[in-house]
């Protein structure tokens, strides 16, 4: 599959209750980061970095729970179920979409250190991962709405650290540069 093809196959139309739902939770979250930063508790940098996030976790969460299609209630409990498979039968559609999965939550650990404005602990940027990619599998879950699976959940961890990961490094070099 090409680009394309994933966005248009994970990103159908949303109905317009989810537009309009999106839209409100939007601005009310532009209310509160204008209100922050009006009263100092956020620099405008880190005003837009929590924004972006909040509009790219919505994009996330539309593309992997709430535009899918109702089906039946599906699980995989055994750890590294994929990686299993991937060596076992070479399934290289089954590693495109460990990949993919690994980086659906990078951007989400670039975002942090900004929103932060420091350095965060990778072990945080992992966690974060973990509990933003819990909510999403246990909601496709209980919709049924998708597989609950294990290793989503690890290569969505997995891929926040390494945007975490990536930002610090940045950081530190701006700041040795300085």
């Amino acid at each position: 599959m090409d680009i394309y093809q994933i966005w248009t196959t994970y990103n159908p139309m949303w109905s317009e209750r989810e537009i309009i739902c999106f839209s409100v939770l939007m601005i009310l979250v532009m209310v509160m980061v204008i209100h922050g930063i009006q009263k100092k508790k956020w620099n405008p940098i880190q005003g837009v970095a929590i924004v972006v996030l909040v509009l790219f976790l919505g994009i996330v969460f539309g593309s992997t729970v709430f535009t899918r299609i109702t089906a039946i209630r599906q699980y995989e409990l055994k750890p590294f179920w994929s990686w299993c498979a991937i060596i076992r039968y070479h399934d290289r559609e089954l590693l495109r979409e460990n990949l993919l999965n690994c980086l659906l939550l990078v951007p989400m650990g670039l975002l942090l250190p900004i929103i932060f404005n420091h350095k965060v602990k990778l072990n945080r940027a992992l966690l974060a991962g973990f509990l933003v990619s819990v909510v999403i599998e246990l909601s496709q879950l209980i919709f049924k709405r998708g597989l609950f699976e294990w290793d989503d959940i690890i290569h969505n961890a997995l891929g926040c650290m390494l945007g975490c990961w990536v930002i610090n490094w940045i950081f530190v070099k701006l700041k040795n540069r300085k």
